[in-house]
């Protein structure tokens, strides 16, 4: 977008006649230049007169849609659903079905009806509709008193954190281990106790050695180095996969439930009786 927004010069060295109400100077349009001449002339003075011109280019497609076209529908959900206030089980119209299933304050059954019919109560009746399945078919509503609701919306939100919890402890990572063919005795410890602490914890481990340039001559050490490490890992690892390439030398070892929930259970002491001796006199 280029232009240039006013400047002054003189369009006419000679003019027969100055522009009249019947005869004025029309805006001169192009298809990529829009030339503005305005009536404005200098108190006092006679053609060749002074005007202010106005050139405005715009070439390409360069039109941008505001927000009242285009994407306005995009815009609002993206607003509706920051909106901290936004409550998704009341958004009536996620229900796009017209007819719904209803249930009363106790979860009794009401019937199938339409989505007005059941608006319609609800006000009538001065009762929160809210969506209890969308997806269904017919999509299930429900009628709840303004306490029972904030109650209900409480335990949702309750329920939906110990899913996200649960799904977040079943979730196995993959960590990764790096280490070089001539890697020394302490690095190597603290790599193996490292490996031993994410399979205890349920995680996956990826162990790699780079062999850079002249260091794939070096390529059979890193593999044996690689061997060694799930030896020395034990019963408590089993070998998923392993790539012994050029320069891509790794394996991932997952952790052995069973041998570990055995270690976890410990065995119980057993209680040795205690015998009472009196002592007489």
């Amino acid at each position: 977008m280029a232009g240039i927004a006013a400047f002054q010069f003189k369009p006419f060295t000679t003019l027969s006649r100055a522009p009249t109400a019947s005869n004025p100077i029309k805006p001169v349009f192009h298809a990529f230049f829009l030339v503005r001449l305005p009536k404005k002339r200098v108190r006092g003075c006679r053609p060749p007169f002074v005007t202010e011109v106005g050139v405005v280019a715009r070439y390409g497609s360069g039109f941008r849609p505001g927000p009242s076209s285009g994407d306005s529908r995009r815009f609002r959900r993206d607003n509706r659903v920051a909106d901290p206030d936004y409550d998704p089980a009341l958004d009536l119209d996620r229900v796009k079905s017209s007819s719904v299933r209803l249930l009363d304050e106790q979860q009794n059954m009401i019937g199938v009806m339409s989505k007005s019919e059941a608006m319609q109560m609800a006000d009538d009746a001065d009762l929160v509709l809210a969506i209890l399945s969308a997806d269904a078919d017919p999509p299930v509503l429900r009628l709840f008193e303004s306490a029972d609701y904030k109650k209900h919306k409480y335990e949702q939100q309750k329920k939906k954190k110990v899913q996200q919890k649960r799904s977040a402890a079943s979730r196995v990572d993959i960590k990764e281990l790096k280490m070089g063919y001539n890697i020394d005795s302490h690095d190597y410890s603290v790599r193996l106790k490292a490996a031993q602490k994410f399979l205890k914890d349920g995680d996956k481990v990826k162990v790699i050695v780079n062999l850079r340039g002249r260091q794939n001559e070096f390529r059979n050490i890193a593999i044996e180095l690689i061997k060694r490490f799930q030896s020395d890992l034990g019963e408590m690892a089993t070998e998923e996969s392993k790539s012994f390439s050029e320069r891509n030398i790794f394996m991932v070892l997952m952790p052995n439930k069973a041998v570990l929930q055995k270690a976890q259970e410990q065995p119980k002491k057993k209680e040795t009786p205690v015998t009472e001796v009196s002592a007489s006199a």
